[in-house]
């Protein structure tokens, strides 16, 4: 394992850090985790990347140490979070900036991608209009606004959404997509029918509160992910 460190004021984040074979710069994609905060899934996501050429950076947002439980209520965690939408944008771009000064990274070729809250993390980066991220993916996201002063969005987006999440239903993708219209975002939104929250996570399975593994919605948003990052990099 390879740590990646940084700070956002005194908090000190760690994360981990993924590398491709070969001589650099390349091109990276962050990954902003879920309610549980940063784990061995987003590791392993970092890896499946790095595979692709990528360096994958697993980001923390809630700090070194700081972990939740998997399978587990973690509203305590995130829920200080959505409370503070402009703490969240400092913390994300503290890992987009020390992902920026790294050495191995082309610092013109860098991605976001985010599950559930972490899908959150990578639209509220993309809101934030820093000029160093091409592209922002959010796998199965949460969509509300940040109640901050709207930006230009020059990053181009991605949202994969399983049609029967209900923490985001009908309306809030709708109300997504006119955000990102008037914002001037290249954007896109890719809906899977019978597909519910947390559809690329292989233990979810309480369909009765909307949360459930999707193995064809897995395969088919990752490929769409996949296809999107080639066009953002070319």
């Amino acid at each position: 394992m390879t740590a990646f460190i940084y700070t956002d004021g005194d908090t000190i984040c760690e994360g981990y850090v993924a590398m491709p074979a070969g001589a650099g710069p390349h091109p990276a994609v962050l990954i902003a985790h879920n309610w549980a905060g940063q784990t061995a899934a987003d590791n392993g996501v970092a890896d499946r990347l790095a595979a692709l050429g990528y360096i994958g950076i697993a980001i923390d947002v809630y700090g070194q140490g700081v972990r939740g439980e998997p399978m587990g209520d973690n509203s305590g965690l995130m829920g200080p979070w959505m409370a503070d939408r402009a703490g969240l944008q400092r913390r994300l771009l503290a890992a987009v900036a020390a992902a920026a000064a790294h050495p191995a990274i082309d610092s013109g070729r860098m991605a976001i991608i985010g599950y559930c809250f972490g899908g959150l993390c990578a639209l509220d980066v993309a809101r934030s209009a820093t000029p160093h991220i091409k592209a922002a993916v959010s796998f199965h996201g949460v969509y509300a606004p940040t109640g901050l002063a709207a930006q230009p969005i020059s990053a181009k987006v991605l949202v994969l959404h399983g049609w029967d999440d209900p923490m985001t239903p009908p309306d809030a993708t709708v109300a997504l997509a006119k955000e990102l219209s008037a914002a001037g975002a290249d954007w896109q939104i890719h809906a899977y029918g019978g597909t519910m929250h947390a559809f690329t996570a292989p233990g979810a399975n309480n369909p009765a509160g909307g949360v459930q593994y999707n193995a064809t919605a897995d395969r088919r948003s990752w490929q769409a992910m996949t296809n999107f990052l080639t066009e953002v990099f070319a």
